[in-house]
C-alpha cells in the first residue's frame, strides 16, 4: 500500500502534468510555478519570478524572488531539480553541492560586465543578471533556494552559511519532504522554532496575564529592539500572520512615524508605539528569583505589530542608527495548536480593527468567498459537447480544499467527484484575484506577483463589499469563470505563437487581456462573457483578437523604456502600462461584433442584484432559524449589557429571541446578521460561525 509521502508524490506529479498538458507550458515551467506558489504563500519568498539560465559551462538559475530593493536589499535566486520519475528519488550531498554550485557560479557570472554583455538583452538571463549587478552596492543578504521534487538524504544535516564578495550567503533546500510537511501541517506555513538562549543567549522576563486554570494563557512581554531585528533577520516574513503580511503589501512604504523616532529618539520608541501582539503555540519558561523567563517559543505569529516590526529590522541595517535603547511591548497569547487556524486570523482582525478595509480577515472567512464557494458549488456550467453530463467550477477559499474534499473517497466516489469538479476547473484565491484585477486593468500590479496583487485586490473588493455586497451575485460568478476561461486560453494562444520564444508568457497573457478590455471599454461596449460562460470556450474572432494583441504587447514588453533593461520589473512599472494603452489597434470586425452594449451589460447586473437580494433574505431567514432562538436571547443580553443596541435592533433580535413561536421576516433576518457581525466586531464570540 503506498505511503502518504508517495500518495503525496504522485498528486504532486499529476498538478504538474495538468498545468503543463491545460496551459501549453513545460513541465519544468509548470514545476517551478506549482511549487514556488506555497513558498510564497508561506512567505519564504515575496515573489517568484522566472528567469531561467542553463548552459553546460557550469551555469543555471531558474527564478528570482523580485528586486532586492524592494525587499530590504535581500537577493534571492530559486534553482530547480526536477525529476519526472514516478519514484520517489533521492538528493544526495554531492548532486546538492553540484546545483548550489552552478546557481553561486551564475551570480558570480552576473557581476563580470564582459558575460552580462554577451547575453542577448531580450532574454530573461540578461535582465536577471543585469538587475543583480545594478542592485549589487546595495545588497545586504543573498539566499539561494533549491527546490526539488526529490527527497533529501536523510544524511544531509544542512548547509553552512557563505558570502560572495562579502556579501553574507544562505542556502536553502525545499525538497519532497519538506513541501510534503508545508502542507500537511494545514497552516500553510513551516513550524518556526526559536530557542532564546541557545540562539540569542538570554530568555525573555515576562509578566503572566492569565489566571490558573482559566483555559487560555498569555503573557506581556518587553522585547528588546535589538533581539527582535535579530530573530526577523531570521525568520523574515513567516512570522507575520498571513492576514498581517498581505496587508503589509497593501500599506506599502514603511510608517514615516516609526522611521522618526527609531532614528531620531530611539529611547522613547516604547512610550510612543503601540507595540506588537503574537501569538505562539507553545512556550516554555523558567523561573528565577520568583520572576518568570520565556526561553522558547513554537510557531511566533506577529497578527499586529508586522510594520512595528519590519521597520526595527529595517533601521537595525542602517549604520548611523543605533537601536540598542530601542524596546517594545509584546502581547503574546498561546493558541492550542488544533484551534490555531481559526483563532489567529481573529486575534489578527481584531488586533486590526482599526484599519477595517485593509486588515479585516479578508481571506478563506469573508463573506465575499464564502459566497463564491457557495456558488462554486451549487451552479453548474453549460455542456459544451451537448451532453447530458454537466460539471462545476471548483473555488478554493482555503488552500488544499479541493485534495480534502477528495480525500476519504471510494474509488467510484473520486471518479464522479472528478467528473463534477474536473481538475482543469479548480481556481483558488491567488487566481480570482489575478482574473479580476486584469479586467480592471492593473496588469502592472498582477506582473508584481501573487501577494502583492491580491493585497490591492483585498483592497478594492472589500471596500466594494461594504458599499455593495449585492454586486457580487451569480451574475458577478459566471464572469469570474468566463475571465478564468479567456485567461487559460490567451496563455494557450501565446505559447502556440511562431513569434513566441519562451518567457514572459505571464506578462504577455495580463498586458493582452488589459488592453483588450481598456479598447472595449473605449469603444463603450463590453465583453459578452454570458457568451463565453454558455461555450465554456471563446470564439475564433475572439481568439484573433488575442492573437493579434498579445503579440503588439510583446514588443513593448521586450523593449523596455531607457534604463530598464530587466523586462520582467519593466512589466512592473505602470509606465510600461501607459505605454501599452497607447497602442493603436485594428481590432478583427468578427470580434468587434459580438462585443455587447453597456447599457445591455447594466440591465442585466440590475436583475442580477435584484436576484441576489432575494436570495440574500431567504438565506439570512434560514440561518437565523437554525440558529434557533436561545442564542439571539443570549446576544441581545450582551449587546444590551454594552448599550450597543439601536431600539431596531433590539426589537429584531426580541422577535429573533423568540423562535420558533415567532418566525422573522427576510429583512428582520438580515437585520439580526448584520447585528451580529457588529456585534463580533466589539468582541462578542457568541455564533462565530453564523455570520461567515
Amino acid at each position: 500500500m503506498p505511503s502518504e509521502m508517495e500518495d503525496f508524490h504522485h498528486e504532486f506529479l499529476q498538478d504538474i502534468h495538468t498545468a503543463a498538458d491545460a496551459d501549453g507550458r513545460f513541465l519544468e515551467d509548470s514545476f517551478f510555478e506549482h511549487f514556488c506558489s506555497y513558498l510564497v504563500e508561506a512567505g519564504e519568498l515575496e515573489t517568484a519570478d522566472r528567469a531561467q539560465y542553463l548552459t553546460s559551462r557550469g551555469m543555471r538559475v531558474d527564478g528570482y524572488g523580485g528586486d532586492p530593493q524592494m525587499s530590504d536589499g535581500v537577493l534571492s535566486l530559486i534553482i530547480a531539480d526536477f525529476n519526472q520519475s514516478t519514484d520517489i528519488e533521492t538528493l544526495v550531498s554531492s548532486e546538492m553541492e553540484a546545483i548550489f554550485k552552478r546557481l553561486s557560479n551564475f551570480l558570480q557570472k552576473s557581476l563580470d560586465s564582459a558575460f552580462r554583455d554577451r547575453l542577448e538583452e531580450t532574454t530573461s538571463a540578461f535582465g536577471l543578471a543585469d538587475l543583480i549587478a545594478s542592485r549589487w552596492s546595495t545588497t545586504t543578504k543573498v539566499r539561494l533556494f533549491l527546490i526539488s521534487n526529490r527527497a533529501l538524504s536523510a544524511r544531509i544535516d544542512g548547509r553552512q552559511e557563505g558570502e560572495c564578495n562579502g556579501v553574507p550567503m544562505s542556502y536553502s533546500v525545499w525538497d519532497l519532504g519538506r513541501l510534503h510537511r508545508l502542507i500537511a501541517s494545514g497552516q500553510g506555513r513551516e513550524s518556526i522554532e526559536i530557542d532564546f538562549e541557545k540562539e540569542f543567549d538570554q530568555g525573555l522576563p515576562a509578566l503572566p496575564a492569565h489566571m490558573t486554570g482559566a483555559g487560555y494563557e498569555a503573557y506581556l512581554i518587553v522585547i528588546p529592539g535589538k533581539l527582535l531585528a535579530a530573530i526577523y533577520d531570521r525568520w523574515g516574513a513567516r512570522l507575520l500572520e498571513q492576514n498581517v503580511r498581505v496587508f503589509l503589501q497593501a500599506r506599502g512604504n514603511v510608517n514615516k512615524g516609526i522611521r522618526a523616532t527609531l532614528e531620531n529618539d530611539p529611547s522613547m520608541f516604547f512610550a510612543y508605539n503601540n507595540g506588537i501582539s503574537a501569538t505562539a503555540e507553545k512556550v516554555t519558561t523558567r523561573t528565577v528569583h520568583g520572576s518568570t523567563i520565556l526561553t522558547s517559543f513554537s510557531n511566533l505569529q506577529i497578527v499586529n505589530g508586522g510594520q512595528t516590526t519590519a521597520s526595527i529590522y529595517e533601521a537595525s541595517k542602517k549604520k548611523d542608527v543605533d537601536i540598542s535603547t530601542v524596546f517594545v511591548q509584546m502581547k503574546l497569547s498561546i493558541v492550542d495548536p488544533v484551534t490555531a487556524m481559526g483563532v489567529v486570523p481573529k486575534i489578527s482582525e481584531y488586533a486590526n480593527s482599526q484599519n477595517r478595509v485593509n486588515a479585516a480577515d479578508f481571506f478563506a472567512n469573508h463573506p465575499f468567498h464564502v459566497r463564491i464557494e457557495v456558488f462554486s458549488r451549487r451552479m453548474y456550467v453549460p455542456s459544451p459537447d451537448g451532453s447530458f453530463r454537466e460539471s462545476k467550477w471548483f473555488y478554493e477559499r482555503a488552500r488544499g480544499q479541493y485534495l480534502d474534499a477528495r480525500s476519504g473517497l471510494t474509488v467510484a466516489q473520486r471518479r464522479k467527484f472528478d467528473l463534477e469538479y474536473p481538475k482543469r476547473q479548480v481556481f483558488e484565491k491567488t487566481d480570482l484575484a489575478k482574473y479580476l484585477m486584469l479586467w480592471q486593468e492593473s496588469p502592472e500590479i498582477v506582473s508584481r506577483g501573487a501577494q502583492k496583487n491580491f493585497a490591492e485586490f483585498a483592497k478594492r473588493t472589500g471596500s466594494e463589499w461594504s458599499k455593495n455586497e449585492d454586486s457580487f451575485n451569480e451574475m458577478f460568478y459566471r464572469q469570474i469563470v468566463a475571465k478564468a476561461i479567456i485567461f487559460q486560453k490567451t496563455e494557450r494562444l501565446v505559447t502556440d505563437q511562431s513569434w513566441y520564444e519562451g518567457g514572459y508568457r505571464a506578462q504577455i497573457v495580463a498586458y493582452a487581456i488589459a488592453k483588450l478590455n481598456y479598447d472595449v471599454k473605449q469603444r463603450g461596449k463590453v465583453v459578452d462573457f454570458e457568451l463565453v460562460w454558455k461555450k465554456q470556450n471563446i470564439t475564433s474572432h475572439f481568439e484573433d483578437a488575442l492573437k493579434l494583441v498579445a503579440k503588439l504587447v510583446h514588443d513593448v514588453l521586450v523593449t523596455p523604456a531607457a534604463g530598464k533593461s530587466n523586462v520582467t520589473e519593466w512589466a512592473k512599472n505602470v509606465d510600461c502600462w501607459i505605454r501599452v494603452k497607447e497602442l493603436t489597434m485594428q481590432w478583427p470586425r468578427g470580434f468587434l461584433a459580438e462585443l455587447k452594449s453597456v447599457h445591455e451589460e447594466q440591465e442585466g447586473m440590475k436583475s442580477a442584484v435584484k436576484d441576489q437580494k432575494m436570495l440574500n433574505g431567504i438565506e439570512a431567514q434560514t440561518a437565523v432559524m437554525k440558529a434557533g432562538g436561545a442564542l439571539w436571547a443570549s446576544l441581545r443580553k450582551w449587546g444590551s449589557d454594552r448599550k450597543l443596541l439601536t431600539p431596531k435592533e433590539d426589537g429584531v433580535l426580541n422577535v429573533a429571541s423568540s423562535i420558533p413561536k415567532r418566525v422573522p421576516s427576510e429583512k428582520q433576518s438580515q437585520v439580526a446578521i448584520n447585528v451580529l457581525r457588529k456585534l463580533h466586531a466589539e468582541g462578542c464570540q457568541l455564533g462565530l460561525d453564523i455570520a461567515e
